[in-house]
């Protein structure tokens, strides 16, 4: 029973906190941005350009195996 009286004010504690600091966020303008979730599809970084293959990169041939 007596973690009832720790626990009860400790959670309406940081209820009333996470209440508060939100209150805040939202006026301050935290939350305004609207115009860059519609931009974010024309930003998106190009696909990388697959690398062109070189003799060094690729695997040595066997001269035993037929080609």
């Amino acid at each position: 029973m007596d973690l009832v009286f720790i626990a009860l004010p400790l959670a309406l504690g940081l209820a009333t906190f996470a209440l508060i600091a939100f209150v805040w966020a939202a006026r301050s303008g935290q939350f305004d941005d609207l115009e860059t979730p519609s931009r974010r599809l024309l930003l998106d970084d190009q696909p990388a350009k697959p690398k062109p293959k070189t003799e060094a990169t690729e695997a040595p041939k066997d001269p035993e195996l037929p080609t």
